[in-house]
Order: structure tokens, then sequence, then C-alpha cells
């Protein structure tokens, strides 16, 4: 993996609520959030969309201009949000983060583990090193973060949503560290929903399905080298701030899971009754429609 820049020292503690510029009340109107992977994409449209619910937000990612970027954009618009410059596959780095959101702003309430890299390779041409960046980032991606925000989510019987995808309902070719990931972070969903029912912390996963993507969006090659997405129809894709609704509503109601999109349903419809049906079709699209895939 490549080396990261440090993370930014750590803001100074503040006075809980902050002042805002902005509008004060909201769904969520003085709770504090960490999203991952905020600084572009879905990431950053779920941050926007708890920002103007009220919610005080700690934007996070690994790439310090686009980061910027993201935090200037939204202090223009006058919500309580601050940064950090953070790697969370690095569990001391993910302790860093956390202490941001609460040196910050005083809790910690809501957190969104949804950043994660993607691929484009299948597994047979997958160096060894890749398929471990791209199963870390999705698995202690998401560990780490919660790890560290554990005790801060108990005190205040917070809410945890694990950004999985559609691939981890069925498995697809050219995406082998990808969906191993997604569906790890959906059974680790479940099992700490029931490992710590007894601290009132609302644990749930929601599946994205096809959703458009910055122009500047990348997955990793088979030798690790990033490359565009594969193509995705456009009629099939939800726009990152539907995307960033459906998450604000699986958030409010405390939903155990959500699936995006007719198709995952779908998924998970022939899977679970017609598995051999779902075979069939994912491989006679993988020899007709090679470009899904690569």
């Amino acid at each position: 993996m490549r080396e990261l820049e440090p993370a930014p020292a750590t803001a100074q503690t503040v006075a809980w609520p902050p002042p805002v510029k902005g509008p004060a009340r909201g769904l969520f109107a003085g709770q504090v959030a960490i999203v991952t992977g905020s600084e572009s994409g879905i990431g950053r449209e779920t941050a926007r969309a708890l920002c103007q619910q009220g919610v005080a937000v700690v934007l996070n990612g690994r790439h310090a201009q686009r980061l910027a970027q993201t935090l200037r954009e939204f202090e223009l618009a006058g919500f309580a949000v601050t940064s950090s410059l953070t790697d969370v596959t690095d569990y001391a780095a993910c302790e860093e983060l956390v202490a941001v959101a609460v040196q910050t702003f005083g809790r910690l309430d809501i957190l969104v583990t949804n950043a994660s890299i993607s691929q484009r390779a299948y597994f047979a041409d997958m160096h060894p090193d890749v398929f471990r960046q791209v199963l870390d980032s999705n698995v202690y991606g998401t560990v780490y973060p919660l790890k560290a925000a554990l005790p801060h989510l108990t005190r205040t019987r917070g809410s945890v949503t694990f950004i999985s995808s559609i691939s981890a309902l069925n498995g697809m070719p050219s995406g082998s560290a990808y969906c191993a990931g997604k569906a790890a972070v959906a059974n680790l969903s479940h099992t700490l929903r029931l490992e710590l029912a007894h601290t009132g912390i609302h644990f749930g996963v929601v599946h994205i399905g096809f959703t458009q993507n910055d122009p500047d969006k990348r997955v990793l090659d088979a030798a690790g080298q990033p490359v565009p997405i594969a193509h995705r129809p456009p009629r099939w894709q939800k726009s990152q701030a539907e995307v960033a609704a459906i998450i604000l509503t699986h958030i409010r109601r405390r939903r155990q899971r959500t699936i995006i999109s007719a198709l995952g349903r779908l998924i998970v419809l022939v899977h679970t009754y017609l598995p051999r049906l779902g075979d069939w079709i994912v491989l006679t699209t993988t020899r007709r429609l090679r470009h899904f895939y690569e």
C-alpha cells in the first residue's frame, strides 16, 4: 500500500453545540457524525445530507486536496463541519479520527463507514497484495473506525451504518476481493447487532446498487493500478444524492438492512430461491456483456 500523508493535528475542544451559520434544526439536530470516505462520491453526499439535517460532521479521506476542497464547500454552506486526513485501515489513525469528533464537537452519535477501494480484475490475474489492499479497505476500514468509536457510541446509544454493496448478495466476476469484503461487512453488522444488543446501538447495513460516480472515480486493476470503473448503463444508476437520501432514511428508522435498487432486491430473490438461475444469468452476461465486468 502506498505511503499516505499524515493526518492533521486534531482541532481544539469547543463548546457543544458549535455555532452554525445554516439551519440549526433538522431530523438529527444536535448530533455528531463521522462519515468515512466523505471527501467525494456517496460519502460526500451522505455527509452533506446529514449536515442539512442539523448534524455536525467530521469529513474524512486520504487525499488532502480533495478533502480540503469538500471542507471549504461545506463551510461556505454554513455547515458545522471539520475534517480528518485519515487512512481508516490504520487503527491508531482511526483513534485520532474519533478524537477529532469528540474534541471538536463533544460527542459522537452516528458512524457511517463508507470508505473502501473497489477493483476491476479477475482473481487468477490479481497480485496477492492487491487482493489484500481491497479486502483491508473494506473490512478493516470498517472494523477500525467502529472499534475506536464504540465507547462513545455506547454512551449516546448511537447509530452505525456499514456501507456494503449489492455485490455482497451474490458473487460478481472481476470483483472477488470487493465482493468478499462487502459480504464480510454485512455479516459483521448482523453479528454485532446480536452481540451488542444490550448497548442500544443501532447496527445496520446498506447495500448500494449502481450509482453515478465522480468523473475521476478509479478502481484497482490486477496489478494495483487505478483504472476507470467498468461500464454501467446510465438508466440503472441512481444519483449520489438519491443514495444519500436513502441512507439517511435508513439511519433515521434504525433499519437493520436496506437494499438500494430493484436490481438488488431481485438479486436477493433469485439468489435465495433460484440460485442456479442466478448463476446462469451471471455466466451468460459475462460472455455476452464483457464490458459490464471488464
